[in-house]
């Protein structure tokens, strides 16, 4: 990043014009005529110092900066006897003067960056050296690197002459010539990085391919070679078609752009995660849905003969009707699918299909479909976590960011009217969120503010704390009454309806979802009560406190499922296929959080905004909370991937919920909700979202299966796996029995042995998975320090810029005091 300082006149990179597109010729006279001058004068120590460094380009770690320690960086910079305050002073002194003497303003008017954006004629020059470089280089000659410094060809000896007192026309001829000689590739790329408008990049490219085309022409090609010219450009033609048609295909592309134009990264952010999820549940609907669901329901067991009739409040609770269907685990049969059954019944096998039909093993499929989705779930959410720690946590510095989104983040391409005022609106919301966070790192505050505002924080967390500790223990306790009451309902057979009885199972739902919804405005207050600077920081901490709600209301949930139902069921007839209904209360809870997901909407955000702008008069609509939004999707997400063991078909319930989700949110958000008053950039937010959604989420329902499968009796009378004492055992026991059948299978026994009973084998695998995104962090964390030191040797290179300029300044006015004091002098007498 930081180049060299020299002053060679025979150097490579200088004769073939690359970095200096004017006249370095004036440029480098204009420096040896001040030194060579100086050189004759009593002080020739800052002279010397300079034909140091411009002849002496074998010493360099004293000519390059960025290896410098601060000790010689100090006195390298300083070169002579003064202090090196006084020399800073007369250096921050002469930068700060408006007036240059006539030999430094020509050196500055010189340099690149100052000619490359007004001369036209400079730039056209510039790419045609760079053109002739490229076209060099697909000429089979030896490397450069291969001769000694002494013993390398001047560009010249190329016959490529670098003319600058030839016309601008004559550059552009040549330029369009070395234009033509270039392949697509090479020709696109040097188009695109000259920093000319687009007319004029247009007008270039439009010649070249003019004079191609009559190139084309005037040569006699045959007959084959136009077809396939032709046949190359339909093809990329079609190609380029196809791509942009798979663009347009991504789900849900414009509404995103608006909400980002509007309400910035933040809202944003939970809507791609509700995305995220959305494609995790079709990927576990698909893998069960081909492997269990579809196996099952052509070859469907036999149906029981008091089937309960379809009465509606099955869409809510789960059970009655839908109680016997594919929608839970005990319906799944426990033995083989033969295609030779009759009516298309699953029955155990008989003795004349065996070797003449297809076999389907269910309990094997089962067990292995169910682990197979949760293993790839996991290395998709590893693959997930490390992309987007890279992404997310780099080092953007506000000021250069804001410099990028000013001048390099209009798209040209965009021409339709409605996408114009998308990306303006899209831009004009970053640039906000860029200066907000600007503006929050120059906030300073006293220090009996902090003590305040840690005094605040401080009863905020005791109180968000206390409160959540209590309502855990409210649905404990009611958690037990209503498992007792069910224990004695059935073993007294009281003369309650049924309709009574079903419905009385959403008395627990009914009470976590109205804890979810009522808790998390409690935490809001607080935060407004804390009254933090920073919105980001404000997101943060209400996110920790709604997790911590979240966690520990399933916590409590499992326990009562794992612990208090899974042990009833052998002492009552209620849970005697307690698996079904640990799935059909997992359905219960998604369905009544869904409902009053919709209530919070339609109460919290649409009446609000109509009370405030017909009763207050005033355009006061509540803001979006992405706190309490994120977690619900991940407690919703986390009540799915439970339940893929006991009702698999549950995924498929989640797509439906979260796509209804989707458009009353968005309709909610564009409708009734407003921008956040003070506009901040969450850029870690995606990546904090998936880490949670991983580890708290991910992690506890795989414990949760896995610990089911592992130590938990299994119902005799239901399932894939009645009769056996543990899920495992019934695995183990159906490879066995395979293994008898078919000698050949052996190495199944074995897989099953040390992959699947041996725990080391999870111990090892969760191990490489963190160690693969401990690296990855520390990758990103490494990128992010050689940023940091890139970033300084710009700045380093900046000030060498500064000191230069100011030392030959300082030069110039020394020569020129001499001649003044002569003058005088003369006048005097």
């Amino acid at each position: 990043m930081a180049h060299n300082v020299n002053f060679d006149l025979s150097h490579p990179r200088v004769e073939a014009g690359l970095e200096s597109p004017a006249d370095e010729e004036g440029v480098h006279d204009s420096f040896s005529q001040l030194i060579a001058e100086e050189s004759q004068k009593e002080g020739p120590s800052d002279a010397i110092e300079l034909q140091y460094q411009q002849r002496n380009p074998e010493d360099k770690d004293r000519d390059n900066v960025a290896y410098l320690s601060p000790s010689e960086n100090r006195r390298w910079r300083i070169g002579s006897d003064k202090t090196g305050e006084e020399d800073k002073g007369r250096q921050t002194d002469s930068l700060l003067k408006d007036s240059w003497s006539s030999a430094t303003l020509k050196i500055l008017s010189s340099m690149p960056s100052r000619t490359i954006g007004r001369s036209r004629g400079a730039i056209i020059s510039q790419y045609y050296n760079r053109t002739a470089e490229l076209r060099r280089r697909t000429q089979r000659r030896a490397s450069i690197k291969d001769f000694s410094r002494s013993a390398r060809p001047s560009i010249r000896g190329y016959g490529v002459e670098v003319d600058t007192t030839d016309s601008a026309e004559k550059k552009q001829e040549r330029l369009i010539q070395n234009l033509q000689n270039l392949s697509a590739v090479d020709r696109v790329r040097l188009l695109k990085e000259m920093p000319l408008n687009l007319s004029e990049k247009k007008s270039l490219r439009r010649l070249t391919l003019q004079m191609t085309k009559q190139t084309r022409s005037s040569s006699n090609l045959r007959c084959c070679s136009y077809l396939k010219f032709h046949i190359i450009l339909a093809l990329r033609h079609s190609w380029y078609n196809c791509l942009s048609f798979l663009h347009s295909l991504h789900l849900w592309q414009m509404p995103l752009k608006r909400v980002s134009g509007r309400f910035g990264s933040g809202v944003l952010s939970y809507f791609l995660f509700l995305k995220t999820l959305l494609f995790f549940n079709m990927f576990l609907f698909l893998v069960l849905g081909s492997f269990l669901v579809v196996p099952q329901a052509v070859y469907p067991p036999e149906q029981l003969e008091n089937r309960k009739s379809f009465t509606g409040l099955e869409l809510f609770t789960g059970g009655g009707y839908f109680a016997n269907t594919l929608l839970y685990y005990g319906y799944y049969s426990n033995h083989t699918l033969h295609s030779c059954s009759k009516n298309n019944i699953s029955s155990p096998p008989k003795p004349e299909c065996d070797s003449k039909s297809l076999s389907y093993n269910m309990p094997l499929a089962y067990f292995f479909t169910i682990g197979l989705s949760f293993f790839v779930t996991c290395i998709i959410l590893v693959y997930s976590m490390s992309k987007s720690f890279g992404q997310s946590f780099r080092i953007d510095k506000s000021n250069g960011m804001l410099a990028m989104k000013v001048f390099c983040s209009w798209d040209f391409k965009v021409i339709k009217r409605s996408s114009v005022r998308l990306l303006s609106e899209n831009i004009r919301t970053q640039l906000k969120e860029l200066l907000g966070e600007a503006h929050h790192r120059h906030i300073r505050s006293t220090i009996s503010d902090k003590l305040v505002r840690l005094v605040m924080h401080g009863l905020g967390w005791i109180l968000c704390i206390g409160a959540t500790a209590g309502c855990v223990a409210v649905i404990y306790y009611f958690s037990d009454y209503m498992h007792k009451e069910q224990l004695k309902s059935s073993q007294n057979d009281s003369g309650d309806p049924e309709l009574l009885k079903e419905a009385s199972l959403l008395a627990l739902p009914v009470l976590v979802s109205f804890i979810n919804l009522m808790l998390p405005i409690l935490f809001q207050f607080t935060a407004w009560m804390e009254k933090y600077n920073s919105p980001s920081l404000r997101t943060f901490v209400s996110l920790s406190r709604n997790l911590i709600l979240k966690v520990s209301v399933l916590g409590v949930l499992c326990f009562h499922w794992l612990k208090r139902v899974a042990g009833s069921a052998d002492n009552n007839k209620a849970f005697k296929c307690w698996e079904s209904f640990v799935g059909q209360e997992l359905y219960r809870f998604l369905i009544i959080d869904f409902i009053f997901t919709l209530l919070a909407t339609l109460f919290g955000e649409l009446l609000w905004r109509s009370f405030s702008d017909k009763v207050l008069k005033r355009n006061r609509r509540p803001g979006f909370d992405i706190a309490k939004n994120v977690l619900d999707l991940i407690y919703g997400q986390t009540l799915a991937w439970l339940g893929l063991l006991f009702a698999p078909l549950l995924p498929a319930v989640q797509i439906l919920k979260l796509l209804l989700l989707f458009y009353i949110k968005m309709s909610s958000v564009m409708m009734n909700c407003q921008a956040p008053s003070r506009a901040y950039r969450v850029s870690q937010m995606t990546t904090i979202f998936i880490t949670l959604l991983c580890f708290p989420s991910f992690l506890g329902a795989s414990v949760c299966v896995t610990y089911t499968m592992w130590r938990l009796p299994s119902s005799e009378s239901c399932g894939p796996f009645r009769g056996n004492k543990t899920m495992i055992q019934a695995g183990k026991q159906r490879i066995v029995e395979l293994v008898k059948e078919n000698p050949n299978l052996y190495f199944l026994a074995e897989a099953h042995t040390y992959l699947v009973e041996n725990p080391l084998v999870l111990f090892v695998g969760a191990t490489i998975f963190l160690i693969v995104i401990y690296f990855q962090s520390q990758v990103v964390d490494g990128q992010r320090k050689i940023i940091a030191l890139l970033q300084e040797q710009i700045e380093n290179e900046g000030e060498d810029k500064k000191f230069l300029i100011t030392r030959l300044q300082s030069v110039h006015e020394r020569k020129r005091t001499p001649a003044r004091n002569l003058t005088s002098q003369d006048s005097g007498c």
